[in-house]
C-alpha cells in the first residue's frame, strides 16, 4: 500500500467532525450531502493514482453529540443490523474463564423521550441493580442512547444523546456515545469482520467497540443480526431474537 492508500484508508478518514465540542461545529449535514461532498473531494483531491476516498458512513454528517435530537429524524423501531432491539428479544452471557452467569439483556417498550418513541434495553446482572437504557433509531439507520432511567435523559440537565451503533461502522471511527454527568464515554470501531468465537457460536460478520469511559475502558463484540456477543470477558451463551 503506498503512502496515499494508507491515508485513505486510516481511521477515520473522510469523516465529517465526528467528536465535536464546539457550538460553532454543531451544524447538521444531511448525510446525503456529506457522502456527495466525501466523494467530490475526492475525485479532486485523489493523489492522482485514483485512489478512492474512505467510503461515507452513518457518522458522517452527524452532529455527535446531539443536544437537540428532531422526533421528525427517527422511526420507530430499532433493526440496525448490528444492534437490532426487537421488544420480546433475549441474550445470555457467561464468563468464558469459568463459565459462571454474568449478564443478561431484553427489550422492552421504552418512553417517549421529547417526542421520540423510545425502545429500551434492560441490564440485569446476577447480584447488580438492574439498568434501563434508552434507545432510538434514525432514518438514517443509526442507533442513539437517549438516556438511562433514574440517572440521566438527552434534553434534561445537559445531557446530550450520542451514537451507539452507526447504521455503517468503519474502521476507526469515533463518536461519543453520550454526554450526561457521570457519562463520558467515547467509542472508536477498532475491528471489522474479524471471526469471534464464543460459548453459543463462532461469528465472521462481527464490528468491536473499544469504549473509553472515566473508570475504564470495555470491550464490546456486535454480530450482524444478532447484536452483543461479547463485551469484556463475557460471551453469549443464549440467544432468543423475539417477534
Amino acid at each position: 500500500m503506498d503512502s496515499c492508500d494508507a491515508s485513505s484508508a486510516r481511521p477515520g478518514a473522510g469523516s465529517r467532525a465526528l467528536l465535536r465540542d464546539d457550538d460553532a461545529m454543531r451544524t447538521r449535514v444531511p448525510a446525503a450531502i456529506a457522502a456527495g461532498l466525501l466523494a467530490f473531494t475526492g475525485a479532486l483531491t485523489g493523489c492522482g493514482s485514483g485512489s478512492a476516498p474512505s467510503p461515507p458512513t452513518g457518522v458522517d454528517g452527524l452532529v455527535v453529540p446531539t443536544p437537540d435530537p428532531d422526533p421528525g429524524d427517527f422511526v420507530a423501531t430499532v433493526d440496525n443490523p448490528w444492534l437490532p432491539l426487537t421488544p420480546g428479544s433475549r441474550w445470555e452471557y457467561a464468563d468464558e474463564g469459568t463459565g459462571q452467569p454474568a449478564l443478561a439483556l431484553t427489550v422492552e417498550s421504552g418512553p417517549d423521550i421529547d417526542g421520540i418513541a423510545t425502545t429500551t434495553l434492560v441490564r440485569t446482572p446476577p447480584d447488580g441493580p438492574v439498568v434501563r437504557d434508552h434507545y432510538a433509531q434514525d432514518r438514517a439507520g443509526n442507533v442513539w442512547w437517549l438516556g438511562r432511567e433514574g440517572e440521566w435523559q438527552a434534553g434534561a440537565s445537559g445531557a446530550e444523546a450520542g451514537l451507539a451503533m452507526p447504521a455503517r461502522p468503519r474502521f476507526g471511527d469515533g463518536f461519543r456515545t453520550a454526554v450526561a454527568t457521570g457519562v463520558e464515554e467515547v467509542a472508536t470501531v477498532a475491528g471489522r469482520d474479524e471471526e469471534v468465537s464464543v460459548p453459543l457460536a463462532t461469528y465472521a460478520r462481527t464490528v468491536t467497540l473499544e469504549v473509553e469511559t472515566p473508570v475504564g475502558a470495555r470491550t464490546e463484540v456486535y454480530a450482524r443480526g444478532v447484536g452483543l456477543v461479547r463485551t469484556d470477558e463475557a460471551g453469549l451463551v443464549a440467544y432468543d431474537p423475539g417477534r
